[in-house]
């Protein structure tokens, strides 16, 4: 059983059915699987995307600068991260923090790493917002610096397909599916885990990677709990 892990959800996920916005539906099975880790003891961070509201990539095209555009995605998270927190405590009862890297202290507490480690050691789920605070970094990169920092045993990458396969699985069906790899094996491969920073972040420091489908109910507690389920990134 890992005692202290962090789960990267994407906010695609958040999304639902409807494709974009906040699914409450989604909020609600979330936040059980969550609270599931948490009775079972486990120390459980969390890092939310923010696609299902705003992209910083998409803002060029709309001719808004990369910088602002990553942002304006950052903002997306803090969102992601306030919808989380409320339905964690109210439909869960978990108490739960929201950190920012980027300061709004009418909203959510500022990133400070000591802090985020104390609660943590006193039971509640710690929601860390706004990537990294910079921009031109991934949330996936935001999800391994925090890991790291937290000194997290495993970053579960919580994603729609059931692991780590040779090409997408839902366009060509003759893909192959990959249990166990190496860190430089997918960054060599060019395999679609993370990123290449979050990869190198996660090699540098030693932290194991499972990418498994959020959408199989019980999965989270089974990743925690050293049972074989999705794919595994390791030395």
């Amino acid at each position: 059983m890992y005692t202290r892990v962090l789960v990267k959800l994407s906010g695609e996920a958040f999304a639902g059915k409807q494709g974009f916005g906040i699914d409450s539906e989604f909020l609600a099975y979330i936040s059980e699987e969550i609270k599931s880790l948490v009775t079972a003891g486990v120390q459980t961070a969390v890092v939310i995307g923010g696609g299902n509201i705003f992209r910083g990539l998409e803002g060029t095209s709309m001719g808004i600068d990369r910088a602002t555009g990553d942002y304006m995605g950052m903002l997306a998270t803090v969102i992601n991260a306030l919808a989380l927190q409320s339905a964690l405590e109210r439909l869960a009862q978990i108490p739960t923090r929201v950190l920012s890297a980027i300061e709004m202290r009418q909203v959510a507490e500022p990133y400070i790493r000591r802090r985020a480690i104390r609660h943590l050691e006193k039971g509640r789920v710690v929601i860390f917002a706004a990537g990294t605070g910079n921009p031109y970094f991934s949330t996936d990169t935001a999800a391994a610096l925090r890991a790291a920092e937290i000194e997290a045993q495993l970053l579960i990458k919580a994603t729609k397909v059931d692991g780590i396969y040779t090409g997408d699985p839902q366009k060509d069906p003759n893909v192959e599916f990959i249990e166990e790899i190496t860190y430089k094996e997918v960054i060599n491969r060019n395999l679609r885990v993370m990123d290449h920073t979050a990869l190198t972040l996660c090699m540098e420091n030693k932290i194991p990677i499972m990418v498994l489908n959020i959408h199989k109910p019980g999965n989270l507690l089974k990743a925690v709990s050293g049972q074989r389920v999705g794919s595994l990134v390791r030395e």
